[in-house]
């Protein structure tokens, strides 16, 4: 039997052999490459610093709703093929699907917009729109990585 560990993101119990990523000269395992790229992102997030707990180790989520446009609406039975898929991904709150728009809530701290965005390309669920949506998506981004860069463990120590 393999050993079973901590997954430092979503928390869940897995081999130690999973999604395997080194960090700071410590072994981490991942339930799924999703995971392991949130830390890989931003890993003080989940394991903080030497005194100083990380917002994950906290119970800390950051819930958004988004909206995202699709290039053709979907039937019942894609909407259904989508939200399946989609809530196979860590962090996945709430999902609602009418026709070409997919409403959802998640958490940052374990998913991304743009990690949305990735899966629902990955399934065939095209997002609609031209440049200006492109723009919008890219600037949600942008937003997002500046929310949790903000939630960051700072290891500066300052006068207080």
């Amino acid at each position: 039997m393999s050993e079973t560990v901590k997954d430092p993101v979503c928390q869940m119990e897995i081999s130690a052999a999973l999604f395997a990523a080194e960090y700071a000269g410590i072994a981490y395992a991942f339930c799924s490459a999703q995971c392991r790229e949130r830390f890989l992102a931003n890993p003080h997030l989940y394991v903080g610093l030497p005194g100083h707990k990380a917002p994950a180790q906290y119970g800390k989520e950051v819930i958004k709703n988004r909206r995202f446009v699709l290039s053709v609406p979907l039937d019942a039975m894609q909407a259904e093929q989508v939200k399946r898929a989609l809530l196979e991904m860590m962090g996945i709150r709430e999902i609602c699907i009418d026709g070409d728009k997919i409403e959802i809530q998640y958490d940052l701290m374990q998913a991304t917009a743009e990690q949305i965005a990735d899966k629902l390309a990955l399934i065939g669920a095209d997002l609609g729109g031209g440049w200006v949506d492109r723009l919008k998506l890219a600037f949600i981004n942008y937003q997002e990585e500046c929310e949790i860069g903000n939630l960051e463990v700072d290891n500066k120590k300052g006068c207080h």
